[in-house]
């Protein structure tokens, strides 16, 4: 890859308000020690980890995000210019088309004002654009690309053949998956029924097959297998337990909703992350429209298959790839809660820093984050926090981090001076410590993201986003593309 160019996050002070400069630079290497972004609504947080991942696109590290509130597909309006046509399309509809206009121009003063205020100038937003490419992705919906969430267990990996604990690793979480939705346990160690459908998948993966549901449902029913390790098959499982079992399978191919997961890409994390045409990929899965339930489940599968693909990397000080989990609150608990994505999670930020991964969390609600993952990040971006509870235990987490790296600092020394500071912050500010800094915490304002942050999206602006931005990488005008298709979607009576 190459030296890295050093991240620009934006201008620092000295925590006692002394300026110290418009530049805060930070080497992407830094990262692969993982990172928490803390603070509640209104502080900024989003701002600031578009931000690092617009830096870290810069300089050519390849970016997985996971998106819950629908904020991060906003990366798709990286408009290569100020001009206000870039800004009229998505004010459609909600003005009058006089109002409209007058408010694109408006925005577009604002934004060229807003760029300026920070050095940047049209020709490096410009170039953002033309280096990057932003891909959406959506389970379960058709508002990016749909994902196939299974396809560990139904399309077959060439992985089976160059890396096969890896592709069983994969496979492991997809029928992880299936047996929670049947409402059974889950658990590879303990549960027979994970055993049986692994043994009876990887019977036909090995062989070159294709193991779709249907095909597994069938083989539950009919066993192609007589013993199932040193046992026999009506020991292992009984008849009955395995149409019990073929039953379930069969009731979740005939659900409608369970269909959209069993198509779209392939979950293929290595695919993903790999730079075509010059352009470094920033891929955002985005479960904003899914239920609680749904969300651990699909992202569950996912964060196990991205530990597998870590696993499977070469050792590297670089910094290769960063996974991005923004609002990751309720997704990595304190002890005794485990959904399924709490073990990869904790266990990506334990070692996916010996391959050059590495791993940024942000939440508003640091009560609820497991320690064991606080403890490992070396890179602390800390907002307005409301509570004393918060503030009390971001600083416990710091210092704790502190004293793991470096191995000489003391726990409490700084901390109450700490949780005053980050009691009277402004919004748009952050106390930062890096433990690779000798140099303390300090102070630092984020600069201008290139993207335009206007909010959560439709299902139906990210539809169009999405259009505009692979036209823009496609190297056609955007703003045409934009007006057709809405003119499209006004005949077809959509909003």
């Amino acid at each position: 890859m190459g030296k890295q160019p050093t991240l620009n996050l934006g201008a620092w002070r000295t925590l006692d308000g002394v300026p110290g400069g418009p530049v805060l630079h930070l080497p992407p290497h830094h990262l692969t020690t993982h990172a928490v972004v803390v603070g509640m609504t209104g502080s900024g947080k989003t701002g600031l980890v578009t931000v690092l991942v617009e830096e870290l696109l810069q300089s050519g590290v390849p970016t997985l995000i996971v998106d819950v509130k629908g904020d991060l597909p906003n990366l798709l309006l990286s408009f290569p210019n100020c001009d206000a046509s870039n800004y009229l399309p998505w004010l459609q509809g909600l003005r009058s088309e006089e109002s409209a206009a007058e408010h694109a121009a408006e925005l577009a003063r604002e934004r060229q004002l807003a760029l300026a205020d920070w050095s940047i100038s049209a020709g490096d937003v410009r170039s953002f654009c033309e280096r990057t490419s932003v891909r959406v992705i959506t389970p379960g919906s058709s508002a990016g690309e749909p994902l196939h969430v299974l396809s560990p267990l139904e399309r077959r990996s060439s992985r089976w053949d160059t890396d096969p604990e890896s592709a069983r690793a994969a496979l492991s979480a997809a029928v992880s998956l299936v047996l929670r939705l049947l409402g059974r346990d889950p658990d590879p160690a303990k549960s027979k029924e994970h055993v049986f459908l692994s043994v009876l998948a990887e019977r036909r993966l090995m062989a070159g097959e294709q193991v779709d549901l249907a095909k597994l449902m069938q083989d539950v029913a009919t066993p192609p297998i007589s013993e199932v390790g040193a046992l026999p098959i009506d020991s292992f499982l009984k008849k009955s337990d395995r149409a019990n079992l073929a039953a379930g399978l069969n009731t979740l191919l005939a659900s409608p909703t369970f269909a959209s997961w069993r198509q779209g890409t392939t979950l293929d994390v290595g695919e993903w992350l790999t730079p075509r045409e010059g352009r470094t990929p920033a891929v955002i899965v985005s479960v904003a429209h899914l239920d609680d339930d749904e969300r651990a489940l699909v992202l569950g599968v996912l964060l196990e298959e991205v530990l597998s693909w870590v696993r499977g990397l070469s050792g590297s000080q670089e910094l290769r790839a960063l996974i991005v989990f923004d609002e990751v609150y309720g997704f990595l608990p304190p002890h005794p809660a485990n959904p399924p994505t709490k073990r990869p999670l904790v266990a990506l930020m334990k070692q996916a820093r010996a391959f050059g991964v590495g791993v940024v969390v942000a939440t508003q609600n640091p009560m609820d984050l497991d320690y064991r993952a606080l403890s490992n990040a070396g890179f602390w971006c800390i907002g307005r926090l409301q509570t004393d509870a918060d503030r009390a235990r971001v600083v416990d987490g710091l210092m704790g981090a502190l004293d793991v790296e470096r191995g000489d600092a003391d726990p409490d020394d700084g901390a109450p001076d700490l949780e005053r500071i980050v009691q009277r912050l402004a919004s748009r500010w952050f106390v930062v410590q890096n433990v690779h800094a000798r140099s303390g915490p300090i102070l630092m304002q984020p600069r201008q993201a290139f993207s335009w942050l206007r909010g959560p999206m439709t299902r139906q602006e990210l539809r169009l986003a999405r259009e505009y931005r692979g036209r823009l990488e496609g190297g056609e005008r955007a703003e045409s593309m934009v007006q057709s298709s809405l003119a499209e979607d006004s005949r077809a009576g959509a909003k």
